[in-house]
């Protein structure tokens, strides 16, 4: 489990698990907004047979107190940077800050890793509130875009230093 002791408007500890037996069901059934679905997919499941069939992506179940509420993961470019994608609350938990925690508590433990120096991800430019979310924790655009996404960083050494 990851926790970074973050949590949601409503008093929740926010963590990062492992998707495991137990909670991979929840997670795979976590729908977005139907406003977001021109961003993301329908379900989280997508995004878990993602991390099945390649070996890229690291799958973890966002979990507000100890139910399974959204879907995020990670991964390692080749040159060394570290990404987050694949982040999904369920439609009827957001506006409560479980997805600004989840990001927190990924973002601090990547950090954290030894050879961690950048943290991107990316997003629609169009998609009015993630760049809100992103822009509010500290990622800047890079100038560069990801397939038709606007690529953002976050430099590691930054973290936790506000």
């Amino acid at each position: 489990m990851i926790d970074h002791g973050f949590t949601d408007r409503t008093g929740r500890r926010v963590t990062l698990r492992e998707v495991t037996d137990d909670n991979w069901r929840a997670v795979g059934d976590v729908a977005p907004l139907d406003g977001q679905r021109a961003y993301v997919p329908a379900l989280a499941a997508r995004y878990l047979l993602l991390t099945l069939r390649e070996d890229t992506w690291h799958s973890l179940a966002v979990h507000a107190g100890e139910l399974p509420l959204g879907h995020v993961m990670w991964a390692r470019d080749e040159d060394g940077s570290y990404w987050i994608g694949g982040m999904l609350v369920d439609g009827p938990e957001q506006g409560r800050g479980v997805g600004r925690a989840a990001v927190r508590t990924l973002t601090a433990w990547l950090a954290g890793l030894e050879d961690c120096a950048v943290i991107r991800l990316s997003y629609h430019p169009a998609n009015t509130g993630a760049a809100a979310l992103y822009t509010s924790l500290g990622f800047r655009p890079t100038g560069t875009f990801e397939d038709d996404e606007v690529v953002v960083e976050l430099d590691a050494s930054t973290v936790g230093a506000a």
